[in-house]
C-alpha cells in the first residue's frame, strides 16, 4: 500500500483524523507525503486503531470506497 496523501479525496476533509496527521502533526519528525507500508506495518496501524490509540487511516483514493 502507497499513501500518497495528494491522490487522497479525503484530503480536505478527514486530514485532522487520519493516522498519517497523527504520526506526521506538529511536534514529530516530519515524514514524506508518500509512504510505501508492507502488510506488517498495516496490520500494526489497524490494531492501533482499533485499540483506539492512533485515528484510523482516512486515505480514499478516487474511484475506491
Amino acid at each position: 500500500m502507497i499513501i500518497d496523501c495528494d491522490s487522497c479525496t479525503m484530503r480536505t476533509i478527514a486530514c485532522d483524523d487520519c493516522v498519517v496527521s497523527f504520526l506526521t502533526g506538529p511536534g514529530r519528525a516530519q515524514a514524506p507525503l508518500a509512504r510505501d507500508l508492507g502488510e506488517d506495518e498495516r496490520t500494526a496501524l489497524a490494531v492501533l486503531a482499533d485499540s483506539g490509540l492512533v485515528p484510523p487511516l482516512r486515505l480514499r483514493r478516487a474511484g475506491t470506497a
